[in-house]
């Protein structure tokens, strides 16, 4: 639960947390979504099920657990950054194991995706996520890491980014600030570059670069697409807004699946691309606009893409370059 502080100084208590939103955010988008982590039985913990369960999303922790939930005590600056400080230790969403995370996986025959990340990089959780991850990968479905650091709740700096890479190393699809990539210590000149970098080194297929309000890229093997809204947004502010903008980008993804069954994520073609990154960029704009993380629906994103068509370039790669 998102505690946001207010100019009075109280707090100010919103349903929250990366893949809470991003769950929500995918289902509003028409996407079947399991939700794996356990909810607590306290009254946040009620709360952040119900506004799940109106969403569509599926529970595979119905039950709920005895553990309090997390909160997150967010402070917005004046551009509508937030700054968080977290309060998780012996909390719900982390009363999880490998083995439980991947039977409710099995459970599911039609799982195509997975997607973790954000807190759950903790390297105090590895024993947990990344052998999940490995299952995931091994049995064939599409493995998804959002590098969302949180540098400020990681005491051990160092062991918090061997952590990361190894996520990273498991992923299909990558999704990165400029921000997490200074944080991960990436080598490069410019956050392009260092995208680059961390795509061929982790061996991802894809991989997603947000750049505030410089847009967004997508990187495949063969090329770069920098999207762009081609006039100013209205920012409320930023709250949850990588997260929908990664939800757009999943959303785009799988519909293009269905429409070519073979399609490659390492040779994707320009146009399908341009849709996947333009579909992401909507639906972040979509949130920003609005106070803290109100997810668009997928309707709301195609008129936001009618209205405002977004500016995307293309920039192929050198081999060896």
């Amino acid at each position: 639960m998102d505690l946001i502080g207010r100019p009075d100084g109280l707090l100010t208590p919103c349903p929250g947390g990366s893949v809470f939103n991003f769950t929500r955010a995918m289902a509003r988008q028409g996407i079947g979504t399991l939700y794996l982590n356990p909810l607590s039985a306290d009254r946040f913990g009620r709360q952040l099920a119900g506004a799940l369960s109106a969403d569509g999303v599926r529970l595979a922790r119905p039950e709920p657990v005895p553990q309090p939930t997390a909160l997150a005590v967010v402070a917005l600056s004046e551009d509508g950054h937030p700054d968080y400080a977290f309060y998780r230790q012996g909390v719900a969403d982390r009363a999880v194991t490998a083995a439980a995370l991947t039977a409710s996986c099995a459970a599911v025959p039609t799982l195509r995706m997975v997607c973790s990340g954000c807190l759950a990089l903790a390297p105090e959780d590895a024993a947990v996520y990344l052998p999940w991850l490995a299952a995931c990968r091994q049995a064939g479905q599409t493995v998804v890491v959002d590098a969302n650091l949180r540098p400020s709740a990681m005491p051990d700096r160092a062991a918090y980014r061997r952590n990361v890479l190894a996520a990273l190393a498991l992923a299909d699809v990558v999704k990165a600030s400029d921000e997490d990539l200074g944080h991960l210590g990436i080598a490069g000149d410019t956050p392009l570059a260092q995208a680059r970098g961390l795509l061929n080194d982790t061996g991802a297929q894809l991989m997603a670069l947000t750049l505030g309000g410089q847009g967004a890229c997508l990187l495949s093997r063969r090329g770069v697409w920098h999207a762009c809204e081609a006039g100013p947004v209205d920012v409320v502010d930023t709250v949850g807004a990588g997260d929908c903008f990664l939800a757009g980008l999943l959303t785009a993804l799988l519909l293009e699946e269905e429409k070519d069954a073979g399609l490659a994520l390492h040779a994707l073609a320009d146009a399908p691309a341009r849709r996947i990154v333009a579909h992401a960029v909507a639906s972040a704009s979509l949130c920003v606009m609005q106070q803290g993380c109100v997810p668009p629906s997928r309707g709301q994103v195609l008129a936001r893409r009618r209205s405002h068509p977004c500016r995307i370039g293309f920039a192929p790669f050198t081999p060896g370059a």
